[in-house]
């Protein structure tokens, strides 16, 4: 499967929430725009009115007014000062009469100069004696050691400050407040679309998960021989994981900083083109950066998510055979092989952490810094000398810290966007993978139960056949017994039976239809099986033998429980059928799991009951019962039985001797005695062994 079309089928399953996610990305654009609008604001803040004393000033010896007789001028030392942006309030032949001072400062403190200097240089501020009762300052301008002007001036006092600035407090508050208000609905926005992206991601990947599992159900059991089970837990939980952070991080970041930077950029061209074009000439560097690593990250990616379903294979195998690996005292070489697998995906990290470390944040940080310092050094120096404004320069610097800090954000999100890509993959991979279902076929009812095998031939690989030409027929409510040594082919019988693999020559047909024409899937529910080593499910004994099945009441539990004559001992459980079982069942004993196992079938009533070596892990006490219990239930419905202990198959209709794949003998336990032939020498063997027991 192409990138693209990875791409392509995470985009479908984000299609049913198209609405959240637009709306989430909404609020995200107005939050961004909200944030961005910040340093204008601010700019115009500084330059406009904080800075705005630096301005021209015209100096009227008396008061001016307006167009309207609004008096205009703040007075100072008998004369009255008017900023250069509000002349156009005067008429023009009242701004005429007026002569140019400037306002110059010294750290805290304000000089009001009688005109303005002239040139470009440093200026000096050095008192003199005043004949006002005021004191008097002399402005020097100097230059590399010469003096380019020089005239004098006055201290202001505060009061005098505070009416300089008198227009300006009003617009300073309420474009803070503006300020104020930005960040407040930015952080707004911000909290309600990430929840929403939360809760629409986490949705997404409830529905990925589920349609998962449900597939990984109609999968057959051909698939599950070759796959760990790791693996499969892997996909369903880590990579769907990594999924579920792209919908929520990666996704929102691109686009929250993509917006960033566009908004960036325009802002940079709209304060100082010249700026805005040196920090383009970062732009290839970046594209450099990411280019480079996705081409090597998708790789190390790949092995640390094959690395990781490995190590949970590893752990699953232990967990399952720990007896085993406690009774062999294997715990030692068992971890030794988890040190193994463990190392390997150890290392492929260490390469990924490697490469993250060069080519991400530190990378970026370093042009970042590089382009910083060049504009704080040239133009930096070029905004005493007025060639930009520092309101610009301030809120450029602002702008070029926002455009490298989504930048990071992108690069440090690369690593989740492969991550996500790969286990999208491997998801897809499964999701590919074709299911029974979708073979079709025809629905069918309760089947009558005849079962007829025409020369069935199977193999699991190439020719290596395991069953040959097979054929008997198993008529309505007859028993069916099938014995043989070990990789005889009596399992491989029934997993064709049930439909768990497709029959490679010959043809297997119930009540009269072709299995291919049926719905395997439809047929299961009309089957039971009884396997050797039964599996119970985490729950109460009366769910695992209901087993989601909610038709079977209460009174179908018990009166199948004491069929089997399970109820004998769970009544004596603490809590009866409500007793809890752990995982697997392991507080029973083999012998009372087998027996809920019988339940389960039986309370299906199915069709067809398929038993293999279901009397295998229970004692001869309770066989006995079992027996008595099963010559009244196989009334009815077809039963077949795989069996190694011949004594509890004969009362079977029909006994199937098979050798190699092959039905060598058959007939009834009787007719096969007669034979003196291999099941004789089987029977034979058995009760010897029985003989030699009883005499010790």
């Amino acid at each position: 499967m192409n990138e693209t079309s990875v791409w392509r089928r995470l985009a479908e399953f984000a299609m049913p929430f198209r609405k959240q996610i637009a709306g989430a990305l909404l609020l995200l654009l107005l939050g961004t725009g909200a944030e961005l609008a910040g340093p204008f604001v601010a700019k115009v803040m500084i330059d406009n009115h904080i800075l705005a004393i630096q301005k021209n000033w015209y100096r009227f010896e008396r008061e001016p007014v307006d167009r309207e007789g609004n008096r205009v001028g703040i007075p100072i030392a008998g004369r009255y000062y008017v900023r250069e942006d509000w002349l156009d309030d005067l008429s023009p032949d009242a701004a005429a009469q007026g002569t140019l001072a400037q306002v110059v400062t010294e750290g805290t403190t304000y000089y009001l100069l009688d005109r303005p200097l002239r040139g470009e240089g440093d200026t000096q501020i050095r008192p003199i004696a005043g004949a006002d009762g005021r004191e008097r300052v002399e402005a020097t301008l100097r230059q590399a050691g010469r003096t380019l002007d020089r005239t004098e001036g006055v201290r202001l006092l505060a009061a005098e400050v505070r009416d300089l600035y008198s227009r300006d407090i009003f617009p300073i508050l309420l474009l803070a407040g503006g300020y104020a208000v930005l960040i407040l609905v930015s952080a707004l926005f911000n909290y309600i679309q990430i929840l929403s992206l939360q809760t629409t991601a986490q949705r997404i990947i409830q529905r990925m998960r589920m349609q998962l599992f449900a597939h990984l159900q109609k999968l057959p059991v051909s698939f599950f021989d070759r796959t760990p089970v790791g693996q499969l837990v892997s996909r369903v939980t880590n990579d769907t994981e990594a999924i579920r952070e792209l919908y929520v991080s990666v996704l929102a970041t691109f686009v929250q900083n993509g917006i960033y930077l566009l908004g960036i950029l325009i802002a940079l061209f709209l304060l100082q083109p010249e700026l805005a074009l040196f920090c383009c000439l970062t732009v290839p560097l970046l594209v450099v950066l990411i280019v480079v690593y996705q081409r090597y990250s998708s790789r190390y990616y790949a092995a640390i998510r094959s690395r990781l379903s490995d190590m949970n294979t590893t752990i699953n195998e232990m967990i399952h055979n720990m007896p085993v690996v406690q009774a062999f005292r294997r715990e030692t070489g068992v971890q030794q092989e988890f040190a193994r697998v463990n190392d390997e995906y150890f290392r492929v990290r260490l390469k990924e952490n490697n490469l993250e470390a060069l080519l991400l944040r530190p990378a970026v940080d370093l042009i970042w810094k590089i382009a910083l310092t060049v504009i704080v050094w040239y133009f930096g120096s070029r905004s005493f000398h007025g060639a930009i404004s520092f309101g610009a320069l301030f809120a450029f610097v602002d702008y070029m810290g926002r455009f490298f800090e989504p930048i990071n954000m992108i690069m440090n999100r690369l690593s989740q966007l492969q991550q996500a890509a790969i286990s999208a993959q491997r998801v897809f991979d499964v999701l590919d993978t074709p299911s029974e279902a979708e073979r079709g076929g025809r629905q069918i009812g309760r089947p009558r139960g005849e079962v007829v095998f025409e020369n069935v031939s199977f193999a699991y690989q190439g020719d290596e056949y395991v069953l040959k030409n097979v054929s008997f027929t198993a008529r309505p409510g007859q028993t069916v017994a099938l014995v043989g040594h070990t990789g005889s082919g009596k399992s491989s019988l029934m997993n064709l039976l049930l439909g768990f693999y497709p029959v490679t020559r010959g043809r297997i047909t119930i009540d009269g239809i072709h299995m291919n024409e049926l719905d395997t899937r439809a047929l299961r529910r009309h089957v039971g099986l009884v396997l050797q080593d039964p599996f119970l499910f985490a729950g109460s004994v009366a769910f695992n033998v209901r087993l989601y099945n909610e038709a079977i009441s209460d009174e179908d539990v018990k009166r199948a429980a004491e069929a089997v004559r399970a109820d004998e001992f769970i009544r004596r459980l603490p809590e009866g059928y409500d007793e809890p079982v752990v995982e697997r069942g392991m507080t029973l004993s083999a012998g009372q799991r087998q027996l809920i196992s019988f339940a389960r079938a039986l309370a299906a009533d199915p069709a067809i009951l398929i038993l293999d070596e279901a009397t295998a892990s229970i004692d001869s006490e309770t066989e006995s019962a079992i027996q008595e219990a099963l010559h009244v239930l196989s009334r009815g419905r077809t039963t077949f039985v795989i069996a190694h202990r011949l004594s509890t198959i004969q009362h079977a209709d029909l006994i199937l001797v098979l050798s190699r794949g092959e039905v060598v003998e058959r007939g009834t336990h009787d007719e096969l005695m007669a034979q003196n032939g291999l099941y004789q020498k089987m029977y034979q063997l058995q009760q010897g062994r029985l003989s030699a027991t009883m005499e010790q």
